[in-house]
């Protein structure tokens, strides 16, 4: 996994982590973590949820393309059978 830079020192990770301690205090940070790893991991899923399903409907339409095609045509034949007996009595 590649290391992404942060463009900020050590002092300045210490001094906000020093901030949050002093705002929310030391009992509720673990809470605060535990809340946003869940809300990261529910965006994680939802995104491979979401392309795992544009990978099958692209792997479906590649496959079933030609299918979709011949069940579309049969629909408008029957269509077609049953309008043209209607038409043909008015």
């Amino acid at each position: 996994m590649q290391m992404i830079p942060l463009f900020i020192s050590g002092a300045e990770i210490a001094f906000i982590v020093f901030i949050l301690v002093m705002v929310f205090g030391a009992d509720k940070i673990p809470e605060i973590a535990k809340g946003l790893g869940k809300g990261m991991r529910t965006i994680k899923d939802a995104t491979n949820d979401i392309k795992t399903e544009i990978t099958s409907n692209k792997q479906i339409g590649e496959m079933g393309g030609k299918n979709i095609k011949e069940e579309v045509d049969k629909v408008k034949e029957e269509i077609d059978e049953i309008t043209g007996s209607i038409r043909r009595k008015l």
